[in-house]
């Protein structure tokens, strides 16, 4: 598809039709100057108007032509804002709903824009590691002032037509309406038809740059290594000091210099990664999902509440089920506190509040799911208890509803055994705090239904989750690398490395938390007791004499005052604690150990490619579908850098040769690696 043009008397009417978003592909391009041409040769015609499917003006580049020769091939978008900035007859864009990237390029080489008012508009491409192309950096400053055009390019955040019409100074929208906006586009066309001359963006001019310099230091703080946000700084800052042609050229410069560096490479590979985890090879396109229009959680605790919430959110009715009362107390309002910390900082009304709430119903009696298409199971992470909570489930749930367990490491396999309908049992495991967490890992079982499958990854983007499917193993995709990132931490605190040199290393390199203050925020004593049942299941396991003895102490993180760090009293700041240095110390004496120094650069290797290792082992095994898959998890829920693409795609870019060689430098003879790993090392190979 690409255009489609109509006559509503002296207007010419040329609306985009390229679904499901109205990408700018190479057709589409091509059918706006097309249709372009036409209206301007034709006498009849007094004005054009540009305009999207409803829903979409444009959505901005078509990704299904990233990396090909039409995402190049003429006429450009430069070409196509060039054709509507220079016709010889008005051209209003007619905007409605999503206007994104190229999309507001295009509506800003327009002479007129008309907008309904929830429409969204905005610049994202620092999401994908680059900045505006097609003139974004230097028209956007130009119609709304450069402070907020920084901002929305910066950041990648869209803001809606009603917002921007409330800029003081505004030239971006002419017309804000709230019915059929080709209607009052076609309207406004007839009314300026007449106009000259007509007015360009470009020549507008620009003030006030110098609170865009003032945003720098923050922006560089935040951008934490990230590129293209403080790139994107710089020209919004030029369209206020350099000629527009000449901030042109820059704008080009910059954006080939970022699309062909390893940022960019990332963002992009992320971008097409999390959509890809939605494909399951082997289960057919047309399985159709459950009905899920009621749903049960099991547990009222922080895990429960906060899944719970994930549904309130979305307007689906919830069952919250207790086995007391106080625990059901606590658990409502500890929902209806976080709640309200959102109206308190004005990010929820009041009555919104009160909406969710209404549709939480709490119960102390199993009976109470029995018209529920989805139950999940949110209680102690013990099997004895999860076998418990499903059979009885198993009893009272009706005929076809999807038993999930949220477990974050137990079998699965084993959990829906005790049922009489283990086909209907899946793997939900939510990430703390469930409500604010992106990601979303489902586990298929052995005897998972196809679409008892579909039904978790469809209801887990229904409620705004990145799902990702994973195998049945101890941990599954996430915390099984974790529990290796972790071990390599450890191996730095046994050789002499404290938790802060570990934590600002990998901090420097990205992640938002090393794994020392990381455990401090979870809490230690939780993976205490994941250490502690190992230690059951297998009593040669290895220990971990350092961390039991931290949890020995009652260390148990920020909810004790005391973790791997001290903690002041209402205070989140990790201050590096004299009794660890003292028990780190103890150690290396009852070990002989001669404590040595290390660079950040080893840290980072050690523990990103402990990461790659047990990665590259899961997908030997099949527990991940593909290397990607396992980006996606440690990208959404583990804090892994966005700009670094994920374990994977970090290892093909460093190169898998490269990894090996450093791990089997960190580890002795007795170390065997991932097989995987070795046979892409020796192929020169990568994890795509």
């Amino acid at each position: 598809m690409s255009t489609e043009y109509a006559l509503d008397g002296p207007v010419a009417i040329i609306r985009i039709e390229n679904p499901p978003v109205n990408g700018l592909g190479h057709a589409v391009r091509e059918g706006i100057v097309r249709d372009l041409r036409r209206a301007l040769d034709s006498a009849g015609v007094e004005a054009v108007v540009l305009t999207g499917r409803p829903g979409f003006f444009s959505a901005g580049a078509d990704i299904t032509e990233f990396g090909t020769p039409k995402s190049a091939a003429e006429p450009t978008l430069g070409d196509v804002i060039a054709a509507l900035e220079t016709a010889g007859k008005p051209v209003v864009a007619a905007i409605d709903g999503t206007c994104f990237g190229g999309g507001l390029e295009l509506a800003l080489g327009a002479h007129y824009r008309v907008a309904t008012a929830a429409s969204k508009l905005g610049l994202p491409e620092v999401t994908l590691g680059l900045v505006p192309g097609a003139g974004g950096t230097q028209r956007l400053p130009r119609v709304v002032g450069p402070a907020v055009a920084a901002e929305m390019i910066t950041s990648g955040k869209p803001r809606t037509a009603k917002a921007l019409a409330g800029v003081e100074g505004q030239r971006l929208l002419d017309w804000v309406v709230d019915g059929d906006v080709v209607a009052a586009a076609t309207q406004f066309a007839r009314e300026i038809a007449a106009a000259r001359p007509l007015p360009k963006v470009r020549d507008l001019s620009v003030g006030g740059v110098e609170e865009v310099s003032a945003m720098r230091e923050p922006l560089r703080r935040r951008s934490r290594g990230f590129e293209a946000p403080l790139a994107a700084l710089a020209l919004v800052e030029l369209s206020g000091t350099a000629p527009f042609d000449e901030a042109m050229a820059e704008e080009r410069r910059t954006v080939l210099e970022l699309m062909g560096g390893p940022q960019s490479a990332a963002l992009r590979h992320a971008f097409f990664a999390e959509r890809t985890a939605r494909k399951i090879p082997d289960v057919p396109r047309d399985t159709q999902a459950r009905a899920v229009e009621k749903v049960s959680v099991i547990g009222a605790g922080t895990m429960g509440g906060g899944i719970a919430m994930n549904f309130l959110d979305a307007g689906i009715p919830v069952v919250i089920v207790e086995t007391g009362q106080e625990a059901l107390d606590r658990g409502l309002g500890i929902i209806r506190r976080n709640y309200q910390a959102q109206v308190n900082k004005g990010k929820l009304a009041a009555d919104v509040l009160e909406r969710r709430m209404a549709l939480l119903m709490p119960s102390l009696d199993y009976a109470d799911v029995s018209d529920s298409d989805l139950i999940i199971e949110a209680v102690f992470e013990d099997m004895d208890v999860k076998r418990e909570v499903f059979t009885k489930l198993d009893a009272a749930a009706k005929p076809g509803a999807v038993l999930a367990s949220n477990t974050s490491t137990l079998d699965i396999d084993a959990i829906a055994a005790v049922t009489g309908r283990p086909r209907d049992v899946v793997g939900m495991h939510f990430f703390s705090p469930a409500n604010v967490m992106k990601l979303l890992e489902v586990v298929r079982g052995a005897e998972t239904a196809d679409d008892v499958l579909v039904t978790a990854m469809t209801v887990g983007q229904r409620v705004g989750k990145t799902t990702v499917v994973s195998g049945v193993c101890d941990g599954f995709i996430g915390n099984r690398m974790l529990a290796k990132y972790r071990d390599a931490a450890m191996e730095l605190l046994r050789a002499g490395a404290s938790p802060a040199e570990v934590d600002s290393a990998i901090e420097g390199f990205g992640f938002a938390m090393g794994p020392f203050r990381m455990g401090d925020l979870a809490g230690n004593d939780i993976s205490w007791a994941i250490r502690k049942r190992r230690y059951a299941e297998d009593p040669d396991a290895p220990r971990d004499e350092i961390s039991d003895a931290l949890c020995e102490l009652g260390r148990f993180g920020q909810k004790t005052g005391a973790g791997w760090y001290d903690y002041q009293s209402g205070s989140r700041e990790a201050i590096p604690s004299p009794v660890v240095d003292e028990l780190l110390a103890s150690f290396h004496e009852k070990h002989g150990i001669k404590r040595r120094s290390f660079e950040a650069e080893e840290i980072v290797q050690r523990l990103v490619f402990a990461l790659v290792d047990e990665g590259a082992r899961i997908v030997d095994e099949g527990i991940a579908l593909r290397g990607s898959d396992i980006d996606v998890v440690y990208l959404a829920g583990y804090g892994f850098p966005r700009h670094r693409g994920g374990p994977m795609h970090y290892a093909n870019a460093v190169g898998t040769a490269n990894v090996l060689a450093a791990l089997r430098k960190f580890h002795d003879e007795a170390w065997e690696p991932a097989p995987l790993l070795v046979r892409l090392a020796d192929e020169s190979g990568t994890f795509k």
